[in-house]
C-alpha cells in the first residue's frame, strides 16, 4: 500500500480521504493491521474523545502496528485526535493510556476560556518544516478541541497557536512524524497544500523530516 489512512472509526475519516485524492493520490482507508504493516505513508485523523480512540485502536488490533510503524521511520501524520492520541496520557474524560510515542500528556484548556476552541486561527510554525514548504507564516488553520497537548520535551514542539492568552502546541512531531491540533483537511487552500506537501515527500522521497534530523 502507498497512502493509508486508517479507519477506527473516526468522523473526519471522508473528508481526509478527499483531500488526499484532491493532491492526486488515492488513498487507501483500511481498519486492517497488517496494512497498516504494509504502508509508505500513514495518516491517522480523528474527531472524538481519546477515551474512544484508544479504545477502538486496541480493539481492533492497530495500535502496536501504528507505533511499530512509526520506529520504522516511514512518514506519519496525525490530525487533531490522531495526534493527542501519539502522547503518553490524555486527561480527557479521566486519564487514558495513549500510545506513548511522544513525551508528555493532553490536558485541558483551563477553566473559564471558551471552549471548544472552534475556528480558524493562526499558526507559527518555531522553524521551518518540509510539510509546511509554501505556506506562508502566521497562516490560518481550522481548529475544534478542547484538549491539546502539554510535551515533556519542548523539542517536538514545531509549531505554536495563541487562544484567549494562552499559546498551545498546534504542530508537534520528531523526524518522520508530524501532527496537527488543526484539521488541514477543512482548512482551505494551505490545509491542501500541507497535504500535498506530505505525500509528495512521502512518496518521492520517502522522508518528511527536515534535512538537519533526517531519520536513517
Amino acid at each position: 500500500m502507498d497512502v493509508v489512512i486508517v479507519d477506527y472509526g473516526a468522523g473526519n475519516l471522508r473528508s481526509v480521504a478527499r483531500a488526499v485524492a484532491h493532491a492526486g493520490v488515492e488513498p487507501h482507508v483500511t481498519a486492517d493491521p497488517h496494512e497498516v504493516e504494509g504502508a509508505r505513508a500513514l495518516i491517522v485523523p480523528g474527531v472524538g474523545a481519546a477515551e474512544d480512540t484508544m479504545a477502538n485502536l486496541r480493539a481492533a488490533g492497530l495500535d502496536g502496528p501504528i507505533r511499530d510503524y512509526i520506529a520504522s521511520g516511514r512518514p506519519f501524520l496525525g490530525v487533531c485526535m490522531g495526534m493527542q492520541a501519539l502522547f503518553e496520557v490524555s486527561e480527557e474524560g479521566g486519564e487514558h493510556e495513549c500510545l506513548g510515542v511522544l513525551g508528555g500528556r493532553i490536558v485541558r484548556f483551563p477553566h473559564g476560556m471558551t471552549v471548544p476552541h472552534m475556528g480558524w486561527n493562526t499558526v507559527n510554525l518555531r522553524a521551518p518544516h518540509p510539510v509546511f514548504e509554501g505556506i506562508p507564516q502566521g497562516s490560518y488553520f481550522y481548529f475544534v478541541h478542547s484538549y491539546h497537548p502539554r510535551p515533556t520535551s519542548d523539542a517536538t514542539v514545531l509549531g505554536e497557536t495563541e487562544y484567549e492568552g494562552i499559546v498551545f502546541p498546534s504542530v508537534v512531531g520528531r523526524d518522520n512524524v508530524v501532527a496537527t491540533q488543526f484539521h488541514p483537511e477543512k482548512s482551505g487552500r494551505w490545509g491542501l497544500r500541507l497535504y500535498e506537501n506530505f505525500l509528495r515527500l512521502s512518496l518521492e522521497h520517502g522522508s518528511i523530516a527536515p534535512a538537519h534530523t533526517a531519520a536513517t
